[in-house]
């Protein structure tokens, strides 16, 4: 019959390609599609233990940072997004990973505020503190120990120079992002006999605050409403 045409069978139809690929980035980053948020504020959520070059056990949950940074290039690039939120729920994971979202974060033009619910521990808190602003919900945790190193060490001598180092680089990107002092975080980071490893600090919502890790305490509403004043102000400049 004229006018009637069946598509090979080696080929997909356009709702079969969509579909596979909607499939993909579900697999890959929790998402049906990527994010394209129809308001001006952008949400990135770090939940789960922060994955870096080392790939994690398939039953743990992880952040791979290999797919957050695309995404904050993104925010920098996308003029239709004015702000980003972060919602943190993580304990902690990889040092480098961990502080290249950081780093990223932080040099961001647009305003960011961040939010630490269940907890923003280790290696999570300098991503806390690299926002414009910072929230803690009131039972929210975070956990300050120095970097620990599990495993056979070789080379004794030269792992803890390189340990030193390494925790003189976070160290110095939370002084330099919250009102914290060095003598204070190092207080926090040696206390004896609160952890499991009888080292750190476990702070709770408004005691954070108080040591000058967080900027207020606070949910949603007020992280949102403060990313919002933020981005007025950025708007009023410009």
């Amino acid at each position: 019959m004229k006018g009637i045409s069946a598509l090979p069978k080696n080929e997909e139809t356009p709702a079969e390609g969509h579909k596979e690929s909607a499939v993909e980035n579900l697999k890959q980053v929790g998402e049906l599609r990527l994010p394209e948020p129809s308001g001006n504020i952008f949400t990135l959520t770090i939940v789960g233990q922060i994955e870096g070059h080392q790939i994690l056990p398939p039953q743990t949950k992880t952040t791979k940072y290999e797919h957050v940074i695309p995404q904050l290039v993104a925010v920098e690039q996308n003029q239709k997004i004015e702000g980003l939120l972060v919602m943190l729920n993580t304990a902690g994971g990889d040092v480098e990973a961990g502080l290249a979202i950081s780093e990223l974060i932080s040099s961001l033009s647009k305003p960011s505020v961040s939010l630490v619910l269940g907890g923003g521990h280790s290696i999570g808190i300098p991503i806390a503190v690299s926002c414009t602003r910072s929230f803690i919900a009131p039972t929210g945790t975070m956990t300050v120990h120095p970097i620990r190193y599990t495993g056979l060490v070789i080379n004794g001598h030269q792992q803890f120079e390189y340990l030193q180092k390494m925790q003189e680089r976070v160290n110095n990107f939370i002084i330099q992002h919250s009102t914290m002092s060095e003598a204070g975080l190092k207080d926090l980071m040696f206390t004896t006999g609160e952890l499991a490893q009888d080292i750190g600090t476990i702070l709770v919502g408004q005691k954070a605050v108080d040591v000058g890790l967080i900027g207020s305490v606070g949910g949603l509403k007020e992280a949102y409403a403060e990313l919002n004043r933020l981005i007025g102000e950025n708007a009023g400049t410009q």
